[in-house]
């Protein structure tokens, strides 16, 4: 099977077999599955929302969401087939912006405002998070990364 590392304010879509995986810290991605149409879409993202300030780049959550739905349409998936899995959003201890809380609200409520079912919220806590994501089944294998690792995950 295919591999692929997928880096912060990236994307990637395809219909073909691959093991995709990404390192998230406050972080979030995004894992869309169209399993009729056996095509697969994954974001990270590292900021919630562009405010219409500079670029509207992949590295924010509502740009990045949208963008991840389009690319996936633009091969053949159908909205009403996608299934979403959400992960990340970590929150850093003696943070006052909470980051990580703002990077998953974006992706739930952008993903409700498509009419995109979400079928896994995993997000949250203190430790980052190294996933897996198997385009051929659209399942995601989670491992949560310990305090040690903790220290050289993409924080914001």
């Amino acid at each position: 099977m295919n591999k692929h590392f997928l880096l912060p304010s990236c994307l990637f879509v395809t219909n073909n077999q691959y093991e995709i995986t990404t390192i998230l810290g406050s972080c979030v991605s995004v894992c869309l599955y169209d399993s009729e149409n056996k095509i697969a879409g994954i974001n990270h993202y590292l900021l919630p929302v562009w405010d219409g300030n500079g670029l509207a780049t992949l590295k924010f959550g509502n740009i990045s969401t949208k963008k991840l739905v389009f690319e996936m349409e633009k091969k053949g998936a159908l909205r009403k087939n996608l299934v979403a899995k959400v992960f990340g959003g970590m929150t850093r201890k003696n943070c006052v912006f909470n980051i990580g809380d703002k990077n998953a609200e974006i992706a739930i409520r952008t993903l409700k405002e498509l009419n995109i079912k979400i079928e896994v919220i995993q997000v949250g806590g203190t430790l980052g998070r190294r996933i897996l994501f198997n385009t051929n089944t659209g399942k995601v294998h989670m491992k949560m990364i310990s305090q040690e690792e903790n220290n050289t995950v993409c924080h914001v």
